[in-house]
């Protein structure tokens, strides 16, 4: 390897780190906390700490998944209980709705808050390209700690902990966003029959398809585009 490439990856490595933002007294030690536990319980599962990760919430079961890389696929790791959000099944469309948003997003390092009066945060991303399309409008949404909501996802402290040390690290080490994919509830057959008169079922099956292409592929979640107003997948 040349020195110009060798000083080009240290750069890149560099500006991607300036990229998180710094550490909180509180995410430090949060981070600390949390971390020895997190990592022999990664190892068990032949997984390690700082892999990338990718996450699913599901609302109607009040449940967010984490998923780590293993190998060329990725594998569920912990399932937490959500304890708060607000609203309806159903996508946020106006600021001051109190809708939690449903679809798909992710989050880049600079979206990370370790300061966030919630405990710690991290902005999801809304309104994302497809929101825009529809001219839906809010800010602010976020997965977060503190247990209480207002168009958010709330974790206990605790768990929030427990994800926003997965997130950091997973940035820390190299992966430049991770997904975050929301469904109104898992997208099977039998739900989305149980949901058959909702307004939003033409919404819903455009999101199973992604939810479908994720098993379709091994567990390795789509690159997400839109167009038409539609999502639309592929590797």
């Amino acid at each position: 390897m040349s020195k110009m490439s060798l000083f080009l990856i240290i750069l890149m490595q560099f500006n991607m780190a300036l990229a998180i933002p710094p550490s909180s007294p509180r995410s430090i030690q949060a981070i600390n906390a949390v971390s020895p536990a997190l990592k022999r319980a990664l190892k068990k599962q032949q997984l390690h700490f700082g892999s990338p990760i990718y996450i699913r919430i599901f609302k109607e079961e009040s449940l967010l998944e984490i998923w780590i890389k293993q190998t060329d696929h990725f594998k569920l790791f912990k399932t937490y209980p959500i304890c708060d959000f607000s609203g309806q099944l159903g996508p946020k469309e106006k600021m001051g709705d109190n809708q939690a948003p449903e679809g798909f997003y992710f989050v880049k390092p600079t979206q990370l808050n370790p300061y966030s009066r919630f405990h710690l945060s991290f902005n999801l991303g809304y309104p994302n390209r497809y929101d825009r399309a529809l001219n839906r409008t809010g800010s602010a949404l976020m997965v977060h700690g503190n247990c209480v909501s207002i168009g958010c996802y709330a974790m206990t402290d605790q768990f929030i902990e427990e994800i926003y040390a997965l997130a950091d690290a997973a940035l820390r080490q190299g992966q430049p966003f991770f997904r975050v994919h929301i469904f109104p509830f898992k997208m099977t057959r039998a739900n989305l029959q149980q949901h058959q008169k909702s307004k939003w079922k033409a919404f819903w099956l455009n999101l199973k398809q992604g939810y479908d292409w994720f098993y379709q592929h091994h567990q390795n979640p789509p690159n997400v585009e839109v167009k038409n107003k539609q999502y639309v997948f592929s590797r």
